[in-house]
C-alpha cells in the first residue's frame, strides 16, 4: 500500500474539496532574495513562564530577512506566547528576542516602528467606511494628512478592495475583513509582519486570495513570520519553516532541507511501458533503494515508487539503470511529500 496523493473524490467529493483544487497557479517563489545570513527576527534562549508553566523553554528561533516563514507547533506549543514577545505586548521572563535588530525589552519602540502585527482575532470598527477605517489608522501612525488618499488607494488596490472603499466595514465578508486588517498593519510601510493564523476561519477560496497576497508581499520585500495550523498553506507559500513543540524549536530551517533531513526517504515515482520486474531488479542495484513499491496503473502503464535515501546524483543513476539497459520510461520525477510527514516527524504530541 501506498500514500498516494487523492485530493478530490470522484464519487462525493466535499465543496471545500473542489475549490482547494481549483487550478489556480503554485506561487513562484524563485524570486525572492532571501538572506540567510541576516536575520530579521532573533531570539537567544528566550523563556516565559505563567506561573508554573512554561509555555516559552530557552527557545532559539532564526527568521532569515526576506523569507516567508511559517511557524507551526501543536495547541499550547507556545506558538502566541512567542508572538506576543516578538511583538513586545508582553515581556519574556528571561532571554532575548530581537526584530530588525531592535531589543524587545530595551528598544521597543523601535521594534513596533518596523512589524506590522495581526493577531489571530482583530477587531474593526463596524460603524466606519473602508476608507475611514485605513484613515484611522493611518492618523495613528501620524502619517500625514496629505498623503492619507494616496496611501488608502495604494492599500486598497493591493488588498483588491478598492471596489468597497465607501462600504461600511460590517458589509465586508470575512475574508474581505482579513484583507481590510492585513491592510491595516501596512500603513506605515514596516519591513516585517507578523501575522498570528492569518487564515484562520475563512472559506477556502479566501484561504487562497490571502496566500496570494501574502507572496506578493514578499516579493515586495516584505519578510513574513505566520502562525498556522494549515499546513498546506505553510507548504504552498513559504521559503522556511520552524516547528515548536513543548516551548522549544525542534525544526527550522528551508522548507526543502528539512523535507530532506526529517523525511526517512525520497520518494520517486516512474511510469514504465513493460519490463516491470526487470526494471525493478536495476533499480534494486542502485546504493541507497530502499524498497520499490506498485502503484496503481495510469493509462495502462505500470508505475513503480522507489524509496530512496541518497543525494541527487543518486537519482540520476536511477535513471541510468533504466536507460542503460533498454526498459521505456515515459516517467521519471521525485514525488514532492506532504508537510504533515515532516511535522509528524519532528513532534512528539507533548504539550505544555
Amino acid at each position: 500500500m501506498t500514500d498516494e496523493p487523492n485530493p478530490v473524490s470522484s464519487e462525493n467529493p466535499t465543496v471545500e474539496a473542489l475549490i482547494e483544487n481549483i487550478d489556480h497557479p503554485k506561487p513562484d517563489l524563485s524570486s525572492l532574495e532571501v538572506d540567510r545570513e541576516d536575520y530579521v527576527i532573533e531570539t537567544i534562549h528566550l523563556h516565559k513562564r505563567y506561573g508554573k508553566l512554561h509555555a516559552v523553554n530557552d527557545l532559539n528561533l532564526r527568521v532569515p530577512r526576506g523569507s516567508v516563514f511559517g511557524f507551526v507547533g501543536p495547541n499550547g506549543a507556545g506558538k502566541t506566547s512567542t508572538m506576543r514577545i516578538l511583538t513586545t505586548l508582553m515581556l519574556p521572563s528571561s532571554g532575548e528576542a530581537k526584530v530588525s535588530g531592535f531589543s524587545v525589552l530595551t528598544q521597543p519602540r523601535e521594534v513596533r516602528r518596523s512589524i506590522g502585527y495581526m493577531p489571530d482575532f482583530f477587531g474593526v470598527y463596524d460603524d466606519m467606511k473602508v476608507w475611514e477605517y485605513l484613515d484611522f489608522f493611518a492618523a495613528c501612525y501620524e502619517i500625514p494628512e496629505s498623503e492619507r488618499p494616496g496611501l488608502i488607494n495604494d492599500l486598497l488596490e493591493l488588498v483588491d478592495l478598492k471596489h468597497r472603499r465607501d462600504d461600511m466595514v460590517d458589509k465586508l465578508s470575512r475574508g474581505m475583513k482579513q484583507r481590510l486588517c492585513l491592510a491595516r498593519t501596512l500603513a506605515h510601510d514596516p519591513e516585517v509582519l507578523i501575522l498570528d493564523e492569518p487564515a484562520s476561519g475563512l472559506d477556502p477560496r479566501a484561504r487562497i486570495e490571502i496566500r496570494s497576497l501574502l507572496v506578493e508581499l514578499a516579493k515586495m520585500g516584505k519578510t513574513i513570520f505566520f502562525s498556522s495550523h494549515i499546513l498546506a498553506d505553510v507548504a504552498e507559500i513559504c521559503t522556511d519553516i520552524g516547528i515548536i513543540e513543548a516551548g522549544q524549536m525542534v525544526a527550522q530551517g528551508p522548507i526543502d532541507e528539512m523535507r530532506r533531513q526529517l523525511l526517512p526517504h525520497r520518494q520517486i515515482v516512474i511510469t514504465l511501458l513493460g519490463r516491470v520486474d526487470e526494471a525493478k531488479e536495476k533499480l534494486m542495484q542502485v546504493k541507497g533503494v530502499q524498497e520499490i513499491l506498485d502503484l496503481k496503473d495510469e493509462a495502462g502503464r505500470k508505475r513503480i515508487q522507489v524509496n530512496f535515501n541518497g543525494e541527487d546524483a543518486g537519482i540520476s543513476e536511477l535513471l541510468t539503470a533504466l536507460t542503460s539497459s533498454g526498459i521505456p520510461v515515459t516517467n521519471f520525477a521525485e514525488q514532492t511529500q506532504d508537510l504533515e510527514a515532516v511535522f509528524m516527524r519532528a513532534t512528539k504530541g507533548i504539550v505544555t
